[in-house]
């Protein structure tokens, strides 16, 4: 398979099922309506890396995530000429992904109140705040990229990857709702601002660069300190 095929199908199913899991929890009329916690919706982000990531790493390496992939090529363990491609697919297998989940949960869209549906596809802050914000999404991402460059974390494959993602979730997601994925945000952001939904109201571009820049810088340090501490 070619892996940016992978990385495009693998970012598809991974926003399907976590922004699957936003929807079910918040959207009226779900049999999971109300009933989400914040453990839930963590768990359910974690699995959403994991199952994409056991399917799809021996095709591409399953990044999913452009932070990730542009960290890597920084610290000198990804071939930059790569990088577009994957960016491109992963962009573009978020705005799928969310996509596809306006489309399965489309009536229940229609029964929820007008401007509520956004948090379904995309981050925004507990408490607004330019500065603090960026610097959550930037710690989010280097825990995310600093953990999966250590060599002995890959002999647990998708299973310490879904470990990483639960962890940073409970950890350190509440602030922003922890995208600590470029892809992850604006993917679903740009579904959100294309589909029909009814009463959707605005797509908070004012917010969007942060969980896009804020990954950006988290995965580079990341990926450097990794390789500094575990070169090779």
């Amino acid at each position: 398979m070619s892996p940016y095929l992978a990385e495009f199908l693998g970012t598809a199913l991974l926003i399907l099922l976590g922004c699957g899991t936003n929807a079910n929890g918040s959207l009226k009329k779900t049999y999971g309506s109300g009933g989400w916690g914040w453990i839930v919706t963590t768990t359910g982000w974690a699995v959403a890396v994991f199952i994409p990531a056991m399917i799809f790493h021996s095709a591409s390496g399953a990044h999913f995530n452009p932070a990730l992939t542009i960290g890597l090529a920084a610290a000198g363990k990804f071939n930059w000429a790569l990088v577009p491609g994957y960016a491109g697919a992963q962009l573009a297998g978020g705005i799928v992904g969310g996509i596809l989940v306006w489309i399965h949960f489309k009536t229940h869209f229609d029964e929820s109140e007008p401007g509520s549906q956004l948090g379904v596809f995309s981050t925004g802050p507990a408490i607004p705040n330019t500065t603090f914000n960026l610097i959550s999404e930037i710690i989010g991402t280097f825990v995310l990229v600093f953990t999966l460059s250590v060599p002995n974390g890959s002999q647990f494959g998708g299973f310490f990857t879904y470990a990483v993602i639960l962890s940073i979730g409970i950890a350190l997601g509440g602030t922003t709702g922890y995208a600590i994925n470029p892809a992850r945000d604006l993917g679903p952001r740009i579904a959100h601002a294309i589909v029909p939904i009814k009463g959707k109201g605005g797509s908070n571009w004012g917010y969007a660069w942060i969980p896009v820049i804020g990954p950006i810088i988290g995965g580079i340090i990341g990926a450097l300190v990794g390789a500094a501490i575990f070169p090779g």
